[in-house]
């Protein structure tokens, strides 16, 4: 299996306080890897470095064999990296349909001349773009809410289609951040077992960050752990479960 994501020596460095100090990671192709630690571990940072939101003091991000640092959020999702984010980020006041079909129109685009004049190409992007939308609202149980406004949904079904959005950017990687928060255990386990589906329809690699200890075990085939901006453990669910250090770190009672 070879990694889809290599991130080494990553650091960032908001004046004299270290973010992040020389992590190194991979996320192997297929695979489903989990980013924890407790809070101020430096997760969020990380998605953010990777993604192009904020810039790296040092190291490198290497993204399917491409140096893709230093590119800005639209450029990585373009070479095929898409994200989530924690809060339920949508358009509120356009449909279900509207709000996926905006973020397969970045792996669609029009262009502005086919925009305004038409022709195959335009329809023919426009044609792909729906195809993806119909394919993402069928796989995360959409499709009888498509043209609900979004903003009425309810916080599970927003959280969802939150995950629609990234996904109908067709990436080769999706980054979850704490997919799971503000869920109920229901909506916890549909959305691990829907997790799992989408994986293995959409052929992608997924990573997620993620304090719902019970999901990451169950949903990852690996875990990286995050503690003060450094990497403290790394491996197999059950390895990293039984580690001390981690134990110590973040697991704590939840794991007495």
């Amino acid at each position: 299996m070879s990694a889809v994501l290599e991130v080494s020596d990553l650091t960032k460095r908001f004046g004299g306080l270290a973010a992040l100090s020389n992590v190194s990671f991979a996320a192997e192709e297929g695979a489903i890897t989990g980013l924890i630690g407790p809070n101020g571990a430096g997760k969020t940072t990380c998605f953010n470095l990777i993604t192009g939101t904020l810039p790296a003091t040092s190291g490198t991000i290497r993204f399917k064999g491409r140096d893709i640092g230093g590119l800005s959020p639209h450029q990585v999702v373009e070479h095929g990296l898409a994200r989530t984010f924690q809060a339920a980020t949508t358009f509120p006041d356009v449909s279900v349909r509207e709000n996926i079909l905006r973020g397969a129109l970045l792996r669609h685009p029009l262009g502005l001349g086919a925009a305004i004049f038409g022709g195959a190409k335009a329809r023919s992007a426009e044609r792909d773009a729906n195809q993806t939308v119909d394919e993402v609202m069928d796989a995360l149980d959409l499709s009888d809410h498509a043209e609900r406004i979004a903003g009425t949904l309810a916080y599970g079904h927003q959280k969802r289609l939150g995950v629609a959005i990234g996904l109908a950017t067709r990436p080769s990687l999706l980054l979850l951040d704490e997919p799971a928060a503000g869920l109920n255990p229901d909506e916890v386990d549909r959305f691990a077992t829907m997790l799992g589906e989408i994986k293995a329809r959409f052929g992608m690699s997924v990573l997620v960050v993620e304090h719902h200890m019970r999901l990451i075990m169950r949903i990852c085939d690996q875990i990286i752990v995050l503690d003060h901006g450094e990497k403290i453990a790394e491996g197999a669910p059950d390895v990293v479960r039984d580690d001390p250090k981690v134990i110590e770190a973040y697991l704590g009672a939840e794991h007495a």
